[in-house]
């Protein structure tokens, strides 16, 4: 049995329940699942991934779509892996907030090696593993490790909103829809934890009821505090 068919019927014969715990748990095995079997299907090219020193994003093809969302979900994990494994985890946080934080770590661990799975099934080349840089983040700090959380989060659903008018194929499009929903509930218990009752952070959704939409590059230039390496975006104006 493959990783992916073993993932999908851990996913069937999951209990039902009603906690937020359960809930987040059954929602990243669904999303990983159904990651790589639409993205096997949405491309069929090779693409190139890095110019010299630089780790390239061409959103050309899908593919640089494929490589934008996966450094993306790179950085999330290890921030999350990180929170929980910092050594005072049990201190900082009450027993429901460990909780969460472990589910999105699994969370995103799942979407970024279903990313990079997807990608290598479709015979395309995933960009290489990004080196983070978590130095400014005080992991003791529980101020510290909720706000840069929320900034992750919220940059990804805008991260995924902006991206959108680059994809090529409608599978990746509807696949898209779907992190996106999975990462604003991300953005939006964080947001409860920092402000009780909070859905969002603020100025996160306009006027209109819409959430924000960011271009790659302004999304790249805001991740880049966090990496180490150097991205370059190309093809995304």
């Amino acid at each position: 049995m493959s990783q992916l068919d073993r993932l999908t019927a851990d996913l069937d014969a999951a209990p039902t329940g009603t906690s937020r715990r359960d809930f987040f748990r059954r929602a990243g095995f669904g999303l990983g699942a159904v990651a790589a079997a639409s993205a096997l299907q949405a491309c069929d090219s090779v693409d190139t991934t890095t110019d010299g020193d630089s780790v390239v994003l061409d959103f050309s093809n899908d593919f640089g779509v494929l490589n934008y969302a996966y450094a993306l979900e790179q950085l999330e994990a290890g921030f999350y892996a990180t929170v929980v494994g910092a050594s005072g985890f049990s201190n900082t946080f009450s027993s429901e907030e460990q909780s969460i934080l472990r589910d999105l770590a699994a969370h995103e661990a799942i979407h970024r090696d279903f990313f990079e799975a997807a990608i290598r099934g479709a015979n395309g080349t995933p960009i290489p593993d990004l080196t983070p840089n978590f130095d400014d983040i005080d992991f003791s700090s529980r101020s510290s490790v909720l706000g840069t959380a929320q900034v992750f989060e919220d940059l990804g659903v805008s991260a995924y909103n902006g991206a959108g008018r680059f994809i090529q194929s409608d599978a990746y499009l509807t696949l898209a829809g779907k992190i996106v929903s999975v990462e604003a509930r991300h953005a939006s218990v964080i947001a409860g934890l920092i402000t009780p009752n909070a859905i969002a952070s603020s100025g996160q959704i306009n006027a209109q009821g819409l959430d924000k939409a960011t271009p790659p590059a302004q999304v790249i230039a805001a991740a880049s505090a966090f990496i180490d390496d150097t991205i370059v975006v190309r093809n995304a104006s």
